[in-house]
């Protein structure tokens, strides 16, 4: 995994609470969380790392410790007990003066039609429901100079892509490629003119796939890609971002640091923390 590193120094953990749930699609559904007073809205791919209750706890035990590592290593010496799950989320709006941010959970299901806590906590999420919250910065920070900008990702990245569109200059140009479980996944995105939009679908495709993230990484392999120097983000699940980013290097003959790459999630294994 590729992230360069732009992690506020002045962070802190807050504790959040819902303020509305919106179902926006089949896929997603929209939590709007208030009480994060002093937040600060940093564009592209602002993300965030958010902590929720286990089964048969009444309080949200969350870390003192601010630091990237130090945080970590506090959580981890915390009994299961007491330790809450925490999932990486990108935010997909922000509202810093009545500290509100929204935040699009993927409703993902396995073999047995099960969900991961963090789905299973917004789709029961009622307002006042509790969430710890800690700022995690921007992934995306391009620090070449770039002719055009490639962004491809699943669902899981959409909100992420999202927010680079709307963050890049009106000059900008680009290919930003989404692949999504259905057509009504589909979202209003703002993004340059000179940024092509594709939505890969995978209810309509008449392509064989075995997961996620395999439409959209044959897309990239058929796609007329621009001339010019080149940063590329691709994110999702772990097989298209490391998939895209070994196709653009070994196939395309892009330089190793002109791709970012960040698996969110793998495909049949569930996050443990």
């Amino acid at each position: 995994m590729s992230r360069k590193k732009n992690t506020p120094t002045d962070r802190q953990f807050m504790m959040a609470h819902v303020l509305r749930t919106s179902r926006l699609s089949p896929n997603f559904i929209r939590l709007t969380l208030a009480g994060l007073d002093g937040l600060e809205a940093r564009g592209a791919d602002h993300w965030c790392r958010l902590f929720f209750t286990r089964q048969g706890q009444d309080v949200l035990e969350l870390p003192t410790n601010t630091t990237e590592i130090g945080w970590y290593l506090q959580y981890l010496a915390t009994p299961k007990t007491r330790r809450p799950w925490v999932r990486a989320y990108t935010v997909r709006n922000a509202r810093p003066d009545v500290g509100e941010v929204d935040i699009d959970f993927v409703i993902h299901h396995d073999e047995r039609g099960a969900t991961g806590p963090a789905a299973e906590f917004a789709l029961n999420a009622q307002p006042g429901d509790c969430v710890g919250f800690l700022d995690q910065g921007i992934a995306f920070t391009p620090d070449h100079p770039h002719d055009w900008t490639l962004l491809i990702g699943d669902e899981t990245a959409l909100p992420a892509i999202a927010g680079i569109c709307a963050s890049l200059p009106p000059s900008a140009r680009g290919i930003a490629m989404i692949e999504i479980p259905t057509s009504a996944d589909r979202q209003e995105i703002s993004a340059p003119p000179g940024v092509q939009l594709t939505w890969i679908t995978r209810d309509e495709s008449s392509q064989a796939y075995t997961k996620p993230g395999e439409l959209a990484l044959s897309a990239l392999t058929a796609a007329s890609l621009p001339e010019g120097a080149v940063h590329a983000h691709t994110i999702g699940e772990s097989g298209l971002a490391t998939g895209a980013r070994r196709y653009l290097v070994q196939e395309r003959g892009v330089p190793k640091r002109h791709v970012d790459f960040v698996g969110y999630w793998r495909h049949g294994r569930a996050a443990t923390g």
